[in-house]
C-alpha cells in the first residue's frame, strides 16, 4: 500500500524521469556526446588537471566557486568526467523539471502522454544538436529557460513561504547559470525579470504586502547568490598576477571579439607599427600565436582596444548602423536562416495571442496582449544589442530563442490554467490542445533535419578529432618533449565527454588562446623547465612546434625571429596522423 501511495503521489516525477531517461538512452545509442568547442575542452583540462597537472578552478570562464567544486570532483577521482557530467545533468535535469511541471497541467493519461511526446519532439527536433554537442553557453540558456518556465507556472494562492519554497529550483538554476557563464545569464536576465513581472500581474492584488514579500524574497535570493558567487571570485583572482592577467584577458577579448579587423585589414598597420610592432609581430596577433612574444601584454592590447573603439565601426551606434542592423533583425526573425528557432518563437507568439484573445472574449479581462507587446519590445532591444555589438554566433542567438520561447510556453500554460473552473477540473482544456498540436507539429517537421544535421556533425567531428587524438597520443609517447601548437591548426578540435581519460598533465599547449600568459600558463611551462616560448623553441632541444602540413606555412615564425636578428631554419622532424607535422626551430650559425 505504501508503494502504491508513493507511486500515486510522485507519478508526475516518475513519468518525467522515465521520459528523459528514454530520450537519453536513445541519444546514447545513436550518438556520442561531445564538448562542442575547444573552449569547453580547455575549461575541462584546467579543472581536471590536464593543463597544469593539478585540478584547478581558475578557468576564467566560470566563476571560481563553480570551477572549484568541479575541480574538487577531479581531485577525488580523476577518471570521472565531472565537468561534462555537470553540463549534461544541468541540461537534462532542466528538461526533467519542465516535464514535471507540464504534467501538472494534464489531468488524464492521454494528455500526459501527449505532453511528454511534445517534450521529446522538442528535444529531438529543436535541441538535439546542442544536447549531443554540449556547450556551456547553451547550457546556461537551457537552465535559464527552465527557471523562467517554472517561475511563470507557479501555482496561485500560495503563502509567502510556499511561494519561495516552490521557486527554489528556479533560484538555484539561475544562480548556477550565473556561475557557469555570467555574461550569457546577464543577457537573458531581462527576460527572467519580465517573466517575474508577468507572474506578479496575475496576482489578485498587485500592491499587496504579501506579493512584495513573495517576489522580493525570490529575486533577493537570486541577487544574494550572485553576490556571494562574485565575492568568491574576487578573492580567488585577487593576487597581483591574476589581476594583471584579467586585464590582459579583458583587453584580448575586446580586441579579438569586437575589433579583429584592426589586426587583419591592413588599414591599421601604420598605427600598430607606431606601437613598436613590426610586421612579424602584427602577424602573430592576427594568427593568434601571440604567446611567442612576451612584449605583447595587457598594456599593448589596452592601447589597441582604445584605438579600435575610436577608429573602427564594429560597435559604433550610429543611425545608419541601427537601420542596417534593424533590417537584419527583421530578416533573421522572419526568414529561414535561424530556423527552426525563429519559427518556434513565431508560433509561440501566435499561440499566446490567439489564447489571449479568447481569454478576453470569454472573461472580459486579461493582460496577455499588452504583455506580448512589452515582451516584443524587450526581445527587440536584446537582439539589436547583440547585432550592434557584432556578437551573434549561434550559441548566443539560439540561447536567446530558447529563453524567449520559455516565456511564451509559460504564458500559454498560465492562460490555459486560468480557464479552469470547478466544473471543468476533470476535463481536458479544449483550447490547450491547439498550441500543443501546433508546436508539436513544428517540432516533428524539423525532426528529420535535426537528426541529419547531428549525424553530419558527428561524422565531421570524428574526422577532425582523429588528428586531435593522434597528436595527443604522439605527445604522450614522447613524455620528455614539449610541443607548442599553431592555434588555428588545432583550435577546431573537440573531445568526447564520456571517453575514457586519465586526465594527467599534458606536454603540449597552443601558442595563444585565452589562457595564454596566465599564471596557470607559466605554471605549466615551469614544470617542463620552460621560461618563455620564444627561447624554448629556439634553444631547447626537446621543444617542438606542431602545425598542419596541408595549409600550414611557418614563414611567420621565421620572420619573427628575423625581426630579433636571428636567422632560423624550421625543419620537419616527424609526421603526426595524416595532416600534421612536428617541426624544430634551428638557429643558423
Amino acid at each position: 500500500m505504501k508503494v502504491q501511495t508513493f507511486l500515486e503521489k510522485n507519478k508526475n516525477c516518475i513519468i518525467a524521469l522515465l521520459t528523459i531517461l528514454v530520450n537519453v538512452a536513445l541519444m546514447s545509442l545513436f550518438f556520442d556526446f561531445y564538448y562542442d568547442l575547444n573552449d569547453d575542452v580547455m575549461m575541462k583540462d584546467i579543472m581536471a588537471g590536464v593543463y597544469t597537472g593539478t585540478p584547478d578552478g581558475h578557468n576564467m570562464q566560470t566563476l571560481y566557486i563553480l570551477g572549484a567544486f568541479i575541480s574538487l570532483g577531479y581531485r577525488l577521482c580523476r577518471g570521472i568526467p565531472w565537468y561534462g557530467l555537470f553540463l549534461f545533468v544541468c541540461q537534462m535535469g532542466s528538461m526533467y523539471l519542465v516535464g514535471v511541471r507540464l504534467l501538472r497541467f494534464c489531468k488524464k493519461a492521454w494528455t500526459k502522454v501527449g505532453s511528454m511526446a511534445v517534450l521529446s519532439a522538442f528535444l529531438w527536433g529543436i535541441m538535439l544538436s546542442h544536447f549531443v554537442a554540449i556547450q556551456y553557453t547553451i547550457t546556461v540558456s537551457v537552465m535559464a529557460a527552465a527557471a523562467i518556465f517554472l517561475f511563470l507556472t507557479t501555482e496561485k494562492g500560495l503563502s509567502v513561504k510556499q511561494f519561495v519554497l516552490k521557486n527554489i529550483p528556479s533560484i538555484v538554476l539561475v544562480i548556477l547559470a550565473y556561475q557557469l557563464r555570467t555574461e550569457m545569464l546577464l543577457l537573458v536576465f531581462p527576460l527572467i525579470c519580465l517573466a517575474g513581472l508577468f507572474r506578479w500581474l496575475e496576482e489578485e492584488h498587485f500592491f499587496q504586502k504579501e506579493n512584495y514579500l513573495k517576489y522580493g524574497i525570490t529575486i533577493g535570493c537570486i541577487l544574494v547568490g550572485m553576490l556571494i558567487s562574485h565575492l568568491f571570485d574576487y578573492v580567488a583572482y585577487g593576487s597581483e598576477d591574476w589581476q594583471k592577467f584579467q586585464t590582459f584577458f579583458d583587453k584580448r577579448t575586446e580586441v579579438y571579439d569586437y575589433h579583429y579587423e584592426v589586426l587583419t585589414s591592413g588599414e591599421h598597420a601604420e598605427y600598430l607599427s607606431s606601437l613598436g610592432l613590426d610586421e612579424a609581430q602584427q602577424e602573430l596577433l592576427s594568427n593568434y600565436n601571440f604567446g611567442l612574444d612576451e612584449t605583447i601584454d595587457e598594456k599593448l592590447l589596452g592601447e589597441i582596444a582604445a584605438y579600435a573603439k575610436e577608429n573602427t565601426s564594429g560597435t559604433e551606434w550610429t543611425v545608419e548602423r541601427l537601420v542596417e542592423k534593424g533590417n537584419l533583425y527583421l530578416y533573421r526573425t522572419l526568414h529561414s536562416g535561424d530556423a527552426p528557432y525563429n519559427y518556434m518563437v513565431i508560433a509561440g507568439y501566435l499561440c499566446v495571442a490567439v489564447l489571449g484573445i479568447f481569454q478576453i472574449m470569454r472573461e472580459r479581462k486579461g493582460n496577455c496582449i499588452l504583455e506580448l507587446v512589452l515582451f516584443g519590445i524587450f526581445r527587440t532591444v536584446l537582439w539589436m544589442y547583440i547585432l550592434m555589438m557584432g556578437r551573434d554566433p549561434v550559441r548566443i542567438t539560439h540561447s536567446l530563442y530558447v529563453a524567449e520561447f520559455a516565456v511564451l510556453a509559460g504564458m500559454m500554460c498560465r492562460q490555459c490554467e486560468g480557464w479552469m473552473t470547478n466544473e471543468e477540473k476533470e476535463q481536458k482544456l479544449t483550447f490547450a490542445i491547439v498550441p500543443i498540436l501546433v508546436l508539436g507539429l513544428l517540432f516533428v517537421c524539423y525532426l528529420p533535419h535535426s537528426i541529419m544535421t547531428t549525424v553530419s556533425d558527428k561524422e565531421a567531428r570524428e574526422a577532425v578529432n582523429a588528428d586531435c587524438l593522434a597528436i595527443a597520443e604522439y605527445c604522450k609517447e614522447h613524455p620528455g618533449n614539449f610541443y607548442f601548437e599553431d592555434v588555428y591548426s588545432t583550435v577546431g578540435f573537440s573531445q568526447k565527454i564520456f571517453a575514457k581519460a586519465d586526465n594527467t598533465l599534458s606536454n603540449y599547449d597552443i601558442m595563444g588562446g585565452w589562457m595564454c600568459k596566465s599564471p596557470l600558463y607559466y605554471e605549466k611551462l615551469e614544470q617542463f623547465g620552460i621560461t618563455t616560448m620564444e627561447d624554448a623553441l629556439l634553444y631547447d632541444e626537446n621543444v617542438y612546434f606542431i602545425m598542419e602540413t596541408v595549409t600550414g606555412d611557418a614563414d611567420w615564425l621565421r620572420e619573427y625571429y628575423a625581426g630579433k636578428g636571428i636567422t632560423v631554419d624550421i625543419e620537419q622532424v616527424d609526421i603526426v596522423g595524416d595532416n600534421y607535422g612536428v617541426y624544430q626551430v634551428l638557429e643558423q650559425k
